[in-house]
C-alpha cells in the first residue's frame, strides 16, 4: 500500500494500457514487435504520465527478462557496468532490459559507454525522454534505435483509467466506492493527459473521503479542491513550453482569435506572464506589421499595464491585445525584408557605402572623383529626388516588397507616382 497506486495498478496486457492507440492498437507496428518477442532497442519520446515506463515493464515481463531501471539525472556509468556484470549470474540468463529514464541528462561520454553495451548485445535499451530524441540524445544511440512518440493521453481514455483505479481501490479496501460522473470527468480533464497524475488524484480523493457506513461517495466538490492546479502541463525547458507559446503564436498569426484565447488562458495558468507578453509583441509586429501599423504601440501598451499589475489582472489587457492581432489584417513585409538585408550582410555583400551618403570629410587622394555630391531631398518637388542609397555591391537589391493591404498599397500607390 506504500507504492502509488500507478504502480500498483500496473497493465496485465496491452489492452489494459491507455492510450496510445497509434502505437498498441492491433496491427500497429509496436504492438506487433512486443508480440513477437524480438525487442529492438528503442527511444520513447513524450510528456510525463502517458505509459512510457509501464509499456517498457510490461515488455520485460512479456519476453521474460530481467528489468534494470535507472534515472539519466542521478545514474552514472558504473552503474551500467554494474547492470552488464549481472549477465553473468541468474538474473541475466534471459537477458537485460535497461530502461533509462530521462536520458537526455546523460552526458556524451556516458552515452557512449551505453553504446558499447548496446551494440554489442550485452542490454536491451528502452530510453525514455521527454524532450524531443533528435536534438538530446546522441545520434549513434539514435541510429541503433527506433524511436517512438507518446502522445498525451484523451479525456475518454482517462476517465476510463480513473473508473479503472476507483475500481481497483474499492477491491483492495473492502469500501463500496461510488464515483459522481462530474467528479470522473473533472480529474480526466485536470490531468492534462498525464494518467499518473489521474491515478495520484484518484487515490488521494478517496483518502480525502470519510467513509459513511462502509461506502465512499466521491464528489465534484472534493476532487476539485484537490486538481485545481493539476490541468497545467507546463515545463518551462522543455517541448511542451515551446509547442504552446508556437501555438500561441500561430494562432494569432492564422487569425483564429479563439484558439489564441485559448492558448493565452493556458500559458497564464501556469504564470508565465513574460512569455505570454513576448510572443505577443513578437507577432504583433512580425505578422501584423505595416497592414497596421498603430498596432505596435497599442499592443506595446497593453503589454506594459499587463506588467505594471500582474496576475489576474494581467489576463485582461491582454486579451485585448491578442483578440485585436488576431482579427488584424496580416502582413509580413518588413519580417521579409530584414531577413533579406540581413542574409546579404552575413554573405559580405552589403560593404561599403555610395559617396554622397557618408558623413562631410575630405575625400583620399585615390577619389577618381572628388566631393560627396549628395542631395538633399528636401530642395526637390514632393521632397524626394533619385540617388543611390545601396552600396555598389548590392545597388540593384529589393527587400521591401508591399504587402497586399490596403494600408501599404495606399503607400506604395503614393511613391509609384511620385517616382515615375
Amino acid at each position: 500500500m506504500d507504492s502509488p497506486l500507478a504502480d500498483r495498478i500496473r497493465p496485465q496486457s496491452l489492452d489494459d494500457i491507455v492510450g496510445q492507440h497509434h502505437l498498441l492498437d492491433d496491427g500497429m507496428p509496436l504492438r506487433n514487435i512486443i508480440e513477437a518477442g524480438k525487442i529492438p532497442n528503442m527511444v520513447f519520446y513524450g510528456p510525463s504520465g502517458v505509459g512510457k515506463t509501464t509499456l517498457a515493464s510490461y515488455i520485460a515481463k512479456r519476453t521474460n527478462r530481467s528489468l534494470r531501471r535507472l534515472n539519466g539525472t542521478t545514474a552514472s556509468t558504473a552503474d551500467i557496468k554494474n547492470i552488464v556484470e549481472e549477465l553473468n549470474g541468474f538474473d541475466g540468463m534471459n537477458g537485460i532490459l535497461l530502461y533509462l529514464d530521462e536520458i537526455q541528462y546523460f552526458n556524451k561520454k556516458q552515452q557512449q559507454t551505453l553504446l558499447e553495451y548496446i551494440e554489442n548485445g550485452s542490454i536491451t535499451l528502452i530510453a525514455s525522454t521527454t524532450e524531443n530524441p533528435y536534438f538530446y540524445v546522441y545520434g549513434a544511440i539514435l541510429s541503433r534505435s527506433t524511436v517512438f512518440e507518446f502522445k498525451p493521453v484523451g479525456k475518454d481514455d482517462a476517465i476510463n483509467a480513473v473508473m479503472r483505479g476507483y475500481a481497483f481501490l474499492e477491491e483492495e479496501t473492502g469500501l463500496h466506492i461510488t464515483v459522481d460522473d462530474d467528479a470522473a470527468a473533472h480529474i480526466a480533464y485536470a490531468c492534462g493527459g498525464d494518467v499518473r497524475k489521474a491515478l495520484n488524484a484518484v487515490e488521494l480523493s478517496a483518502a480525502a473521503t470519510k467513509p459513511v457506513d462502509g461506502k465512499l461517495v466521491i464528489t465534484l466538490d472534493t476532487v476539485s479542491r484537490l486538481t485545481q492546479k493539476s490541468a497545467v502541463r507546463y515545463d518551462r525547458e522543455g517541448d511542451e513550453h515551446y509547442d504552446l507559446l508556437s501555438a500561441f503564436q500561430k494562432s494569432m498569426r492564422g487569425s483564429d482569435p479563439d484558439a489564441a484565447i485559448l492558448y493565452l488562458a493556458r500559458i497564464l495558468a501556469a504564470d508565465d506572464l513574460p512569455s505570454a507578453c513576448r510572443r505577443l509583441m513578437v507577432c504583433a509586429c512580425e505578422d501584423v506589421g505595416l497592414a497596421n501599423p498603430q498596432i505596435i504601440p497599442i499592443v506595446k501598451a497593453a503589454v506594459d499595464a499587463a506588467m505594471m499589475v500582474g496576475l489576474p489582472e494581467a489576463r485582461i489587457p491582454l486579451a485585448d491585445a491578442v483578440i485585436l492581432v488576431a482579427q488584424s489584417p496580416k502582413s509580413n513585409s518588413a519580417y521579409n525584408a530584414i531577413n533579406k538585408a540581413m542574409a546579404d550582410v552575413s554573405a559580405g555583400k552589403a560593404y561599403g557605402f555610395p559617396r554622397q551618403l557618408q558623413n562631410k570629410h575630405y575625400d583620399g587622394a585615390d577619389a577618381k572623383v572628388k566631393g560627396q555630391f549628395y542631395l538633399y531631398p528636401h530642395d526637390y518637388p514632393d521632397h524626394w529626388v533619385r540617388q543611390q542609397y545601396l552600396p555598389d555591391g548590392v545597388k540593384d537589391s529589393v527587400y521591401y516588397v508591399p504587402g497586399e493591404n490596403k494600408t501599404e498599397q495606399a503607400y506604395k500607390a503614393y511613391w509609384e507616382k511620385i517616382k515615375k
